[in-house]
């Protein structure tokens, strides 16, 4: 008789949004779109990059950072250090940069200004598993000319074997070890990340709207959908 023993592995479900397309600055007059889509527009289109020795001259170096997680970073984002011929960087997209750059630790700071970063650079949102299915499969196969079937080795661990009296005659006690992938755990996870994003893009809405001057963009109140893991 096979007794499944299991063996947890957080797997992540692909993600499944296509990027999007940034939107193009008007020539004349303000156009209105999103937070989000202002961000996109300037990481895409503007190719701005996160200066956070601009904030620290103003405010003072930040304890726990050092030089080479700004290159790291830097890195990840695609940027490099201005001059060297570099056109002049649209005056919306540096209101931009300096806004997720000073994000509040309340609302992720660095990290989550980074993120935020790297997904509107993609034309992405973070992957909520929308569409995971948990599943429950074996660690290995054995296969013959039957099929397929899991792989099964005798149980050797104290207290996890059936009892004696409840064996049949030709059990030798074999279990099949499992893995578990797109398990709630796994699935809560994603979804609270999805909301600290959701929660820095809200704050970011209002510092655009309220704190910056913005010369090509009016900042409307639409968000992204807040869970739409329920309308899913």
């Amino acid at each position: 008789m096979n007794v499944a023993a299991s063996q947890s592995r957080f797997v992540m479900a692909p993600r499944q949004q296509g990027k999007r397309a940034a939107v193009q600055a008007l020539r004349t007059g303000k156009m209105d779109v999103s937070a989000l889509q202002l961000i996109e527009w300037a990481f895409q289109r503007e190719k701005v990059g996160l200066d956070f020795d601009e904030i620290e001259k103003e405010t003072g170096a930040r304890p726990g950072i050092g030089m080479e997680y700004i290159m790291v970073e830097r890195a990840k984002l695609g940027c490099r250090v201005q001059g060297g011929g570099s056109s002049p960087r649209h005056h919306d997209a540096d209101m931009v940069a300096a806004s997720l750059a000073s994000l509040p630790e309340v609302y992720g700071g660095r990290r989550m200004a980074v993120q935020i970063a790297e997904l509107a650079r993609a034309g992405e949102v973070p992957d909520w598993m929308g569409g995971a299915v948990p599943a429950c499969e074996p660690v290995a196969w054995r296969r013959c000319k039957h099929g397929s079937f899991a792989a099964t080795e005798v149980c050797r661990v104290p207290g996890q074997r059936w009892p004696a009296d409840q064996l049949g005659k030709k059990a030798d006690g074999s279990w099949c070890r499992v893995s578990y992938s797109n398990t709630a755990r796994d699935m809560a996870a994603a979804r609270r990340r999805y909301l600290d994003w959701y929660r820095a893009i809200h704050h970011l809405r209002f510092i655009f709207q309220k704190a910056c001057h913005l010369t090509s963009f009016t900042v409307i109140d639409a968000l992204p959908p807040c869970a739409p893991w329920k309308g899913a």
